[in-house]
């Protein structure tokens, strides 16, 4: 929120918002000048877009509504979950939210706070269930409401709610500072529910090595630190008694560590009663083993168990109904490696299907331009199922435009990975808002191309960059996946020395770095192939001239992608509150150091500022700058050398004041706020499955979650 805006608020209703916010922001101001709680308010104004597929529900059999019904809300079930990883008062804020819908009965107009104080209300609590807590998904900052603490307490009194529940959180609804407003270590002073106690970063890479010393596997897990040397290990289950293979309790290195089962009991017994009713309606045998192993996985706190899940799921070639869940994405656990719960429904779209089937067909040859020797690509390319998708339900902190999964290495190497385009997304995500910092003539052009050059680059990015490369492995038995005696030559023409020991995986030994370290190599390979006529050709680009604006719009588009990302980097902390945001900033100081992009301004504050690609470079220079830093990432990353490869990374990531962090006031005040769906709903009504959306409103929003059941 702007400096203007704070000042118009200043005297809404006869109030000031610094009333209820002084004591913090003096607090703030005192121990670190940099620190703008400005920054930190709950976006003005964000768009609340219906996210429809209500057209594609319609054409769908009895049998196939139906499953995409109780998988729905098996995710939903697990809403609950993502708001306890997120903070630990998180869930508490979600629970009075939707009470207060519940008992106005959507009707906000019988409240006595101003007209203001109802806008900043409504607007804090449809942010707080699109990102399931009080953190935003895209940037992992924490975001305070624009309205007096006096005016919300007020809007729970008239709601007939006891007042308890709101003094108990009020503290953690307002308060911020400079550690707390980020999440990450709370040894560190910031903030993550998948700690309990002052966990450190050391804490969680110790336990990761022990544990993965006895085989347990940390993607359903949250750890308690109950002292420096005695943790206890939460693993979700439905069962509080331990089924699995895990031991009980493990000393080692110092420490004791104690496996506690049960963690969202309740909400797994739900889950699971769920995906029971969708096995009777599953559309074939691999559907049905599938939700099998699904169960015994959420019954028992067994990764394992999910893993088998997700070799059946890859094996679901091109079903009408596509759906994944369970703890699936890391990067929101600051040590990169727990997941947070996600769960995805959506319904096949055949004719865009259609297209990526083409790209997936011709995916061998194009893997072949990728700038290394094939000792660092899979013996076979095991083509993938690449679905266009149209999104019913997606349970989590946020939707992601695609998906390449599963992230288990193992059985990506081995059995296979799907790639799904989320076209509703997709589309969604463009608009009516104004484009920043690029010129008139650009905006033409940006606005006519933007989204059909971002499904190139989605497609491109989920199958032949997440899809492409091998890890250079040693295998269980002692043997090793490549020739271990004659190794590939790295970046500087020698034999590569390092490789993946027994256990090891990307994840484990890259660590937090691994998402964003990943999702770079994955948008660099769409830059390094973007400017091939044929695939633009697959896409249905054919003339010259579609294709290069296909090319230009995408070059521009990743440019501005990567100088808006300073918004997610907090200069105090030198930390990077988001994956992509990382990987695309490096990316754009790849460009600018090719002179391939610059930052054109006149006035000294910068306002004109606008970002300009030199068209006639991106095949000559700007490819071989692109090339030149792919064929970094990846041997780094086949080749499991962290030692260079997160030097290598962090250097070209990091932000310097001199340089671009200079830019990022201009930034912060141009910053545009992210858009907001709303799901539908549904329920079996007589048998049959009804569909309900909602208005495009921050009430229609609230009312869809009153009406989930969740």
């Amino acid at each position: 929120m702007s400096i203007l805006f704070l000042n118009q608020l200043k005297n809404f209703a006869g109030r000031n918002i610094f009333t209820a916010t002084n004591r913090i922001t003096k607090r703030m101001t005192s121990t670190n000048q940099s620190f703008d709680i400005n920054n930190f308010y709950a976006d003005a104004n964000a768009p609340v877009v219906n996210l429809s597929a209500k057209d594609f529900f319609h054409q769908l059999t009895d049998a196939e509504q139906k499953y995409a019904h109780y998988i729905s809300k098996a995710g939903h079930y697990g809403s609950r979950i993502v708001a306890r990883q997120v903070s630990h008062e998180s869930e508490a804020i979600v629970d009075l939210i939707v009470q207060i819908q519940k008992n106005l009965n959507s009707d906000y107009s019988k409240l006595s706070v101003s007209e203001t104080s109802k806008k900043g209300y409504l607007e804090y609590a449809s942010q707080i269930l699109s990102n399931l807590g009080n953190y935003k998904s895209f940037g992992d900052k924490k975001f305070i409401p624009r309205v007096p603490a006096e005016d919300f307490e007020q809007i729970v009194k008239e709601s007939s709610i006891d007042l308890g529940l709101f003094n108990k959180i009020k503290d953690s609804i307002y308060s911020i500072n400079e550690k707390s407003a980020l999440l990450g270590y709370p040894a560190e002073g910031h903030v993550s529910g998948y700690y309990i106690g002052d966990v450190s970063k050391d804490d969680v890479v110790l336990i990761k090595k022990v544990l993965s010393e006895n085989q347990v596997l940390f993607e359903n897990l949250r750890i308690k630190k109950n002292n420096d040397t005695e943790f206890t290990i939460l693993v979700a289950s439905k069962l509080t008694e331990n089924k699995t293979s895990y031991p009980n309790e493990i000393s080692a290195d110092g420490i004791k560590i104690n496996l506690q089962f049960g963690d969202y009991s309740k909400e797994f017994a739900k889950i699971n009663e769920n995906l029971e009713k969708a096995k009777e309606v599953a559309a074939n045998e691999t559907q049905v083993k599938m939700l099998d192993a699904y169960i015994e996985s959420f019954e028992t706190g067994s990764i394992n168990a999910h893993k088998e899940s997700q070799k059946y799921w890859v094996k679901d070639i091109s079903p009408v109904i596509e759906t994944n869940i369970g703890f699936i994405e890391t990067y929101r656990e600051p040590g990169g490696v727990a997941g947070e719960w996600e769960t995805l429904v959506s319904i096949q779209n055949k004719e865009q299907t259609k297209k990526f089937q083409k790209l997936v067909d011709s995916a061998p040859q194009y893997i072949k331009l990728l700038p290394w020797g094939e000792e660092y690509e899979k013996d076979v390319f095991q083509a993938p199922d690449f679905t266009s998708l149209e999104v019913l339900t997606f349970a989590g902190s946020g939707i992601p435009a695609g998906i390449n999964i599963p992230n288990y290495d193992d059985i990506r190497q081995n059995i296979g990975f799907k790639n799904v385009n989320l076209g509703n997304i997709v589309r969604a995500r463009s608009g009516k808002q104004p484009i920043t910092f690029l010129s008139p003539e650009d905006s033409e052009l940006y606005n006519k191309y933007a989204d059909q050059s971002f499904e190139v680059q989605v497609g491109i990015h989920e199958l032949l960059g997440h899809g492409s490369g091998k890890l250079l492995s040693e295998n269980q038995d002692g043997t090793f996946n490549y020739d271990h005696e004659n190794p590939p030559l790295g970046v500087d023409g020698k034999p590569v020395t390092t490789y993946y020991k027994k256990g090891e995986t990307w994840g484990s030994k890259f660590g937090s770095l691994a998402g964003a370290y990943e999702e770079c190599r994955a948008e660099v390979i769409a830059l390094y192939l973007i400017t091939d006529p044929e695939i633009l050709t697959t896409f249905g680009f054919k003339t010259k001239e579609e294709q290069r604006a296909i090319i230009y719009v995408g070059f521009l588009q990743m440019a501005r992608a990567g100088f808006t990302a300073l918004e997610q980097y907090d200069p105090a902390s030198k930390k990077w509150g988001q994956a992509h945001s990382q990987a695309r900033y490096a990316i754009l100081k790849t460009l600018l150091q090719a002179n391939l992009v610059e930052l054109v301004y006149t006035k000294p504050e910068n306002s004109d500022l606008y970002i300009k690609v030199d068209e006639s470079k991106i095949e000559t220079v700007g490819h071989q700058a692109v090339k030149d830093y792919l064929t970094h990432l990846h041997i780094y990353k086949a080749s499991g050398d962290y030692e260079n490869g997160s030097k290598y990374f962090i250097d070209r990531s990091s932000v310097h004041e001199e340089e671009l962090g200079k830019f990022r006031k201009i930034v912060m005040d141009s910053r545009l706020p992210r858009k907001q769906f709303i799901q539908a709903n549904t329920e079996i009504v007589d048998g049959k499955v009804v569909l309900k959306e909602y208005e495009e409103s921050e009430v229609g929003l609230i009312q869809s979650f009153v009406e989930r059941d969740y």
